[in-house]
């Protein structure tokens, strides 16, 4: 964009110059373009040639790949703690980074999440695929370190790191210290791998305080002062069911009023929720195990009563494999250590399983301290936010799903949802906004958008609708939407025929599964109108998923393949070809969980 305005200014430069400066610059890396241009500024200034302070070898490229935040939340604090010591920091994410400016790299810090079933988040999709290409270039000059995020709960707990580590070993490049795989409660592991790896690198880096040229990203984009680790208390405004009487399930509209907490947010992003457990569920597990949740207990340096621990601190919803192992120990039931010792068995039961589920089903005697050392800490969920802030002003809302499962007579609900469904008005909730830039609208306004959001999916399809109608766009919106029953499940049905009436959505094809004797998914609305579909797609559209990813988005994935072959004329090859270029030029953009 510069250098097309600079092209078309009136320049002191012979347009000769500027080609060979064109050329130059698109050779560069981001870093690289900040560092020329702290060093022209610095010659301009002196009017001398200046000598640069950091070279390219001084430099400590971090690098994260991140699907929830939590990667570039640890990146960002290992380079607050390298810059704090003097080093020059590039810090990027890996869906900015040029992946041939590896080869240049000496010190390569990496911290990468694992997505879904062994999967590398979004941003981090191309430096995966490049190393693992043929392409990839020998790094022999190379020194790296991993921390690689993950969930002990999948079966592939942080592949994603344990491919980098492997490609990287394998291309020539030396590891200073080992892979980290840190589990959901990372933060201590993480803090420990920043301290450590910061101190690996002292023989390898040159550190000489406020004199060394510090280059930050120029892809790193202003956060809010609320985090993760710093939520704001907002106040509940509403918790509305949408569904019916007669729904099977209970959906609800939350809004939530942010105040004077300065919090922005765009349409596409996820909002962070820390929630309490129920304390009738805490009620029967301090019963069950005949324990006083008066209680003292110590949680790293703090102390607190049982009861406040269970409530607040501790995860109860959620089962993962070391606590199943833990509590086979405990108990020495056979049954249990069986299960224990057989990782599909550990990954069904701990998906169809709570606590109070495990501790009923095998009993054992466990101390106040021994239960909180086998329990994982209470961590935040992610919404995709229904609202644009455009329409909404301080607010945001969210669509959530009551989870909610019956199991030997007795409910469990989902800790989140259910704090969020039964939070009465005016009651404080500790949030943070996740941005998600992998899921944006078009920067052309003009730009088709096919939107498919079978469920709660079709949140943030309501804050794309919401920014679109207040940029007074009309048209070019296509909303594929499935649920059960069409009297009881079309979520925000006045809204959609609103912005049908008004023009603002061109189309609206529903799938309502169970009105009818055979089901119909959102995945048969997108071959039924394929031809349509690939029309749209052909002029430029750009394609959204939003939903469950286990089944849903593989579904519609492969209706996206069939309408490529039957109405693009390509082989199957070809067809997976189209979409990855689709999802390489930010085309076909998925919000899955």
């Amino acid at each position: 964009m510069l250098l097309k305005e600079l092209s078309s200014l009136a320049s002191p430069l012979s347009s000769g110059q500027v080609d060979k400066l064109k050329q130059f610059t698109a050779e560069l890396s981001a870093v690289q373009l900040a560092w020329v241009s702290g060093y022209l500024a610095a010659t301009s200034e002196q009017g001398t040639s200046v000598v640069p302070q950091a070279s390219a070898e001084q430099i400590m490229t971090i690098l994260y790949g991140s699907q929830t935040g939590n990667g570039r939340g640890v990146a960002s604090a290992l380079a607050e703690k390298a810059q704090a010591q003097g080093y020059a920091v590039n810090l990027v994410s890996m869906g900015d980074y040029k992946a041939r400016q590896l080869k240049q790299e000496s010190l390569l810090l990496l911290v990468v999440s694992t997505h879904g079933e062994g999967d590398a988040p979004d941003d981090a999709i191309e430096l995966h695929k490049f190393l693992a290409s043929k392409r990839a270039p020998k790094l022999d000059n190379l020194n790296y370190s991993i921390l690689a995020l993950g969930d002990s709960s999948y079966e592939f707990f942080c592949q994603t790191g344990k491919d980098f580590d492997a490609r990287l070993t394998a291309l020539g490049a030396t590891s200073i210290s080992p892979l980290i795989e840190c589990d959901v409660d990372y933060e201590e592991h993480a803090e420990a791998w920043q301290d450590s790896v910061l101190e690996a690198v002292k023989p390898l880096i040159q550190s000489a305080g406020a004199s060394v040229v510090s280059i930050a990203s120029t892809a790193q984009s202003v956060t809010s002062s609320f985090t993760k680790q710093k939520p704001y208390a907002a106040e509940l405004l509403v918790s509305q069911k949408l569904t019916g009487r007669d729904s099977d399930r209970d959906v609800r509209h939350v809004e939530i009023e942010l105040g004077e907490s300065g919090i922005h947010y765009q349409a596409g992003d996820a909002l962070g929720v820390w929630f309490n457990n129920s304390a009738a569920l805490v009620d029967e597990l301090l019963e069950h195990l005949s324990l006083n949740g008066d209680e003292q207990v110590s949680i790293g340096s703090n102390t607190l009563s049982l009861r406040d621990a269970l409530i607040n601190k501790k995860e109860l919803t959620q089962l993962y494999p070391g606590l199943v192992t833990g509590w086979a120990e405990l108990s020495q039931s056979q049954a249990l250590l069986d299960i224990s010792a057989d990782k599909v068995l550990v990954r069904e039961y701990i998906n169809n399983n709570q606590v109070a589920d495990l501790v009923h089903q095998y009993p054992a005697s466990v101390s106040a301290e021994q239960l909180i050392g086998l329990l994982r800490g209470i961590t935040p969920r992610l919404y995709s936010i229904a609202s644009s802030q455009a329409e909404v002003e301080s607010e945001v809302h969210l669509t959530v799903a009551l989870v909610e499962d019956e199991r030997a007579g007795v409910a469990r609900f989902g800790g989140a949802s259910q704090f969020l469904a039964s939070a009465e008005e005016g009651q404080q909730v500790n949030v943070y906004v996740e941005p998600n830039n992998h899921f944006r609208l078009p920067e052309n306004p003009d730009t088709p958008v096919i939107m498919v959001g079978p469920g709660t999916g079709v949140a943030p399809f309501r804050a794309f609708m919401q920014q679109r109608s207040a940029q007074g766009i009309e048209g070019n919106a296509w909303l594929i939407f499935g649920n059960p029953h069409f009297e009881q499940d079309f979520l925000y049905q006045t809204e959609w025929q609103q912005y049908i009436q008004s023009g603002e959505l061109s189309r609206i094809d529903l799938a309502f599964s169970r009105d009818q004797a055979h089901k119909v998914y959102v995945q048969h609305k997108i071959i039924e109108q394929g031809e349509t579909l690939w029309q749209w797609l052909e002029s430029g559209a750009h394609l959204y998923i939003c939903g469950d990813a286990e089944r849903m988005a593989k579904d519609v994935h492969q209706a996206l393949l069939d309408v490529a072959i039957k109405f693009g004329g390509k082989s199957a090859e070809q067809a997976e070809d189209y979409l990855e270029a689709l999802r390489v030029a930010k085309r076909y953009q998925k919000d899955v969980y």
